[in-house]
């Protein structure tokens, strides 16, 4: 089995400046670690929250270290410098409304603010790459919500293959699924 390749992309300021510590990077690491059995390896980046390295980064995890998923954290709210969405957008062929759809759902149970958050998810070549919130108990809730799809449509789109420990992540495959 090969071992997938799975890019961790943090949007900060202040994390990319080292004025405080990396948690939402850290936060994804973690529930990966705990979730999936089939072997991976993570490729990760801090950047400031700038468009235009925002679409570099998703670029380069896609097109050259060849991620099969790419995970980002922060830049998905309404101020000013959250322009996380937008720069998936831009580098994305198909957008992959249901993620962001559900996400702000699960969360709406935690806070009344999630209707405020603007994660997105879209298809570049053969990564998919998911928009989450900054905040580590957020991105737990979010990725609790729609990794159930992911590597299925990771099957879907011809990248890894990953197994889920279902004591943590029941995935969905259909029964003529195949490895």
């Amino acid at each position: 089995m090969s071992t997938a390749r799975i890019g961790i992309l943090t949007i900060s300021d202040r994390a990319s400046r080292g004025v405080y510590a990396d948690k939402g990077g850290p936060a994804i690491h973690a529930w990966l670690s705990r979730v999936l059995l089939s072997p991976w390896e993570a490729v990760a980046r801090v950047i400031p929250d700038e468009q235009p390295q925002i679409e570099d980064a998703l670029r380069e995890l896609s097109d050259i270290e060849a991620c099969s998923l790419i995970v980002t954290t922060g830049g998905t709210g309404p101020a000013l410098r959250d322009v996380t969405p937008e720069a998936t957008e831009a580098v994305c062929t198909k957008m992959m409304a249901g993620f962001g759809e559900l996400m702000r759902g699960a969360s709406l149970k935690f806070v009344p603010t999630a209707i405020l958050s603007r994660q997105a998810a879209g298809i570049r070549g053969k990564s998919l790459i998911i928009n989450l919130p900054g905040k580590p108990s957020a991105i737990d809730d979010c990725l609790n919500a729609v990794f159930p799809a992911v590597p299925y449509c990771l099957d879907l789109i011809e990248g890894a293959w990953l197994e889920t420990d279902p004591q943590h992540c029941v995935a969905f495959r259909p029964g003529q699924a195949k490895k």
